[in-house]
């Protein structure tokens, strides 16, 4: 039997035995009780390079990820803005915030400041050492965890002496940081001593009679990020500029009150945990915004599955692409408040009666 998702370690590199790097990470939306914080790093197909060039590259990738999860891991600074006193505001704040968590203060006041502000990191202020532990600390505060875990999605056809730099460089972040590092993916053939683990997955990609068609292959120019990472619970994806285009307009909507992004949701005791991107609870309406990744045969089959259990609820599930919210967000808009409101006045089926 696998573990749970609590139980894989931190502060060490071991390889996640028997599954890919993607329905691992179907298995972490929402984020499992008990489980540490978790991103997923690709690297890139890299010729030989040295260890503290692999450290520094991921280490900035993990800075920009912090910036962005601003100021969900500073919550006291929300609703401070970039002009006039703000920026020493938010400064005091993280010292303040450090003195009594354990952050290293002028890491964190300084990772808070260009936050805020958008200013460019520049030379690095700190060591990697420095670098490494606060941000370890950055990200688990952002999800209110204590742990965080890097799943490493090895890409295929890296060299020997490659695979060894990447492992390296990983065991480093472990030590110093003390994130918990999950291979998966490409085997690993020249670094064997890696510890192999099994966790135990929710049936993410179990076929689904009658799904339909299979979905078009996700084109070959999306290129995938290099870190990922989840939603905060309670606001849009600050990597996604399609929810956060959609809360900009729906901010200015008075009926949209009451909506809630990025929501965990369990059916029953005995049902997967599901992350809604946009719902409204009391008029039972779920608002999905697909990317093309949501063409992807696990993801699409994922969907359907939950959209099902929803509909069994009494949830409406409205669907939009990325591409219409991009390409006219107002007619978006307008289908939403439409079924809201009259979720509210009583005049869509469906509606719950007391």
């Amino acid at each position: 039997m696998g573990l749970s998702w609590a139980e894989p370690p931190t502060g060490r590199v071991v390889r996640i035995a028997g599954t890919s790097a993607r329905t691992l990470a179907l298995s972490l939306e929402p984020l499992p009780a008990g489980a540490p914080a978790v991103v997923a790093y690709t690297p890139p197909q890299m010729p030989e390079t040295s260890t503290a060039d692999v450290v520094a590259a991921v280490l900035s990738e993990l800075e920009a990820a912090a910036v962005a999860l601003y100021p969900a891991w500073l919550p006291e600074a929300d609703g401070i803005t970039p002009g006039g006193a703000g920026a020493g505001a938010v400064r005091a704040i993280a010292l303040q915030a450090a003195s009594a968590t354990g952050h290293f203060g002028p890491f964190l006041a300084d990772l808070a400041q260009r936050s805020l502000t958008g200013a460019s990191s520049g030379p690095a202020k700190f060591s990697p050492e420095v670098r490494a532990a606060g941000l370890a600390r950055v990200l688990a505060a952002a999800y209110g965890r204590t742990r965080v875990a890097v799943l490493v999605d090895v890409p295929e056809g890296l060299t020997p002496a490659g695979e060894q730099v990447l492992v390296s460089a990983f065991e480093w972040l472990a030590h110093h940081a003390g994130l918990g590092i999950w291979f998966a993916g490409a085997p690993l053939a020249a670094a064997d001593r890696l510890e192999a683990v099994t966790v135990q997955l929710e049936a993410v990609t179990v076929p689904l009679p009658g799904a339909g068609p299979a979905p078009l292959p996700v084109r070959q120019a999306e290129q995938t990020p290099a870190v990922r990472f989840p939603a905060p619970a309670g606001r849009p994806h600050p990597a996604s500029t399609i929810e956060r285009r959609l809360e900009k307009a729906l901010a200015a909507c008075e009926w949209a009150h009451g909506r809630e992004w990025n929501h965990p949701y369990q059916s029953h005791a005995l049902a997967n945990r599901i992350l809604l991107d946009l719902c409204w609870l009391p008029e039972r309406c779920v608002v999905e915004i697909d990317g093309p990744e949501h063409r992807d045969p696990a993801r699409f089959e994922a969907d359907r599955r939950r959209d099902v259990q929803l509909q069994l609820d009494g949830f409406a599930v409205l669907r939009f692409t990325n591409d219409q919210v991009s390409s006219d967000v107002e007619a978006v808009v307008r289908q939403i408040e439409r079924f809201v409101t009259g979720r509210r006045n009583g005049t869509f089926e469906g509606t719950p009666h007391d």
